[in-house]
């Protein structure tokens, strides 16, 4: 289900052209255009993986262009770990695993950081195990 519909509510400070320079500094992208095509493919990525609140929140946390990137994506039913997350973004790229493991991380830092620790611990519980890491939090697991 889309949420194509649902007029975007904005209160991000952060614009997309900032947002795209902070993941080329992170990343250490060469040229905007390098990091502009990591955010597209990872905030695609994401938005096929979030539903409910924390979709309709974290859209409202990101610049415009990105959050229109998130919810234009209808949410896929099959969980993906992170690992095969960053799999399903390598494949539909055709990029190698590690230089789509590294746009991942450098995407969903700056995710994280315009997410707020309350939503993004909350989009973590959402999601399987695995993503912790790929926005640079720490993975803790429970202990059996």
């Amino acid at each position: 289900m889309s949420d194509r519909r649902a007029p975007l509510q904005h209160s991000c400070a952060m614009t997309f052209e900032h947002m795209l320079e902070k993941v080329r500094y992170e990343g250490a992208y060469p040229t905007r255009e390098r990091a502009e095509e990591a955010v597209r493919l990872v905030v695609a990525g994401l938005g096929r993986r979030l539903t409910g609140d924390e979709r309709v929140e974290l859209a409202a946390r990101l610049p415009l262009e990105a959050a229109r990137i998130l919810t234009e994506q209808i949410p896929d039913t099959q969980p993906l770990t992170g690992w095969a997350f960053v799999k399903d973004l390598a494949a539909r790229t055709g990029a190698s695993l590690a230089t789509t493991r590294w746009d991942t991380g450098s995407v969903l830092t700056t995710v994280a950081t315009l997410a707020g620790p309350e939503l993004l611990t909350r989009i973590l519980h959402q999601l399987p195990p695995g993503y912790a890491l790929l926005f640079g939090r720490a993975e803790l697991t429970q202990a059996a």
